[in-house]
């Protein structure tokens, strides 16, 4: 059987996810396109990077992520580190030949989203940016309804992610309160994934208009190297900076195809952990996702006869997209880690098959042009053309 060997850059939260992903991908999906290997990883020191090998069962590790992108026995280079740093890597690992995952966002906007594009087009290497939440099961069935019109014409979109692991001001500094690091705050970090949705549900955004809001000004640096995610401090003297993103993002959507929408992304939802949700309401009937409840999908068809007419439950299993992979029983249960294991499944089929993955850099250039177009509209008060940007 065919092995493609991985180079992973990064090894925290993310990392373990994508580490424990390449190791099951073969054990859910039996014969597997390939065995994916863990072969490098890199770390930001010596001391960190040899404790993500033993860790995440890597076979050897670097503090010098060119190690992976100049070691000939590299396949796939995996990218999940802060944003900043996505589009110097990508653009290495493309002209050395690799095939490339890269967490999301692409890159902090879409002029740098751009030369991503650019360099593995050129290269002629399959891409894939992580939007894993679309390879939900039960996200993949809606698409399926949508598609053979059971809903008919799709009218609208609503989708929200809310969040409240930085509603603490006393939460440290991560660098996703950068901008010079992240691009953006909670629409970069959670946002686009409702925007993902938004495309892959419903189709390309044409116009956008937003507005932005930062709730707290500035938070206290975090002390160490790895980034204390969600992580509260229980003084409040100690030093602090600046925060120069977004906290909270809500905009309008018109979409080309003529559907009209929203989208609402916010860290400072109080008791809201993972609230990634959406409806989409079309001419035949609605659906409605909670990740929360990921394993329900929830739709109502207009043809339903009177006496029987409502919202019901559908539970993903064996007979919806994925469920010959996963597990026998409908509702038994996926997590977050199965929605890796689907995204590295699909990329690497589509690296033996050689077929086109998505999503993939071209969709996250046009998320960071619908992003940059949020925040222009935000900025100056109007309707702003995605081709604006």
């Amino acid at each position: 059987m065919k092995t493609l060997n991985v180079g992973m850059i990064g090894a925290g939260f993310m990392g373990k996810a994508h580490a424990m992903a390449y190791a099951a991908m073969p054990m859910f999906f039996w014969p597997a396109p390939a065995i994916t290997v863990r072969k490098m990883v890199a770390d930001v020191t010596e001391e960190a990077a040899k404790d993500a090998a033993l860790r995440l069962g890597f076979e050897s590790y670097t503090a010098d992520w060119r190690d992976i992108i100049n070691n000939p026995e590299i396949d796939i280079v995996d990218i999940v580190t802060p944003n900043d740093s996505h589009a110097e890597i990508a653009i290495a690992a493309a002209r050395a030949g690799k095939h490339i995952i890269c967490e999301k966002p692409l890159a902090r906007g879409a002029e740098e989203s751009k030369t991503m594009l650019d360099a593995v087009q050129a290269a002629g290497v399959k891409h894939m940016v992580a939007f894993n939440y679309r390879r939900t099961p039960a996200v993949a069935l809606a698409k399926k309804y949508i598609d053979e019109g059971a809903i008919g014409k799709v009218l609208n979109f609503r989708g929200t992610y809310l969040q409240d692991w930085s509603a603490d001001p006393n939460s440290p500094l991560s660098w996703r309160f950068q901008k010079s690091i992240a691009g953006s705050g909670a629409l970069g970090d959670i946002g686009t994934h409702v925007l993902d949705f938004a495309r892959y549900l419903v189709g390309d955004v044409a116009e956008v208009m937003a507005t932005t809001k930062t709730w707290i000004n500035e938070r206290p640096v975090q002390a160490g190297g790895v980034d204390k995610l969600g992580t509260v401090k229980s003084s409040d003297d100690v030093e602090k900076c600046p925060v120069d993103v977004d906290d909270e993002v809500l905009s309008m959507l018109r979409f080309e195809n003529g559907a009209i929408g929203s989208i609402e992304a916010t860290r400072n939802g109080h008791g809201r952990n993972n609230f990634l949700t959406f409806e989409v309401h079309g001419e035949k009937g609605s659906i409605s996702f909670n990740y929360e409840r990921r394993d329900e999908l929830k739709v109502f068809f207009k043809d339903d006869p009177e006496d029987r007419r409502g919202f019901r439950t559908v539970y993903t299993g064996p007979a919806h997209p994925y469920g010959d992979g996963l597990w026998p029983i409908p509702a038994l249960g996926i997590g977050y880690g199965e929605t890796k294991i689907i995204e590295t499944y699909d990329l690497v089929k589509s690296i033996v098959d050689d077929t086109d993955v998505s999503p993939n850099f071209a969709d996250g250039y046009r998320i960071e042009q619908i992003a940059d177009a949020i925040l222009k509209s935000a900025q100056e008060g109007r309707w702003v053309s995605v081709d604006e940007i």
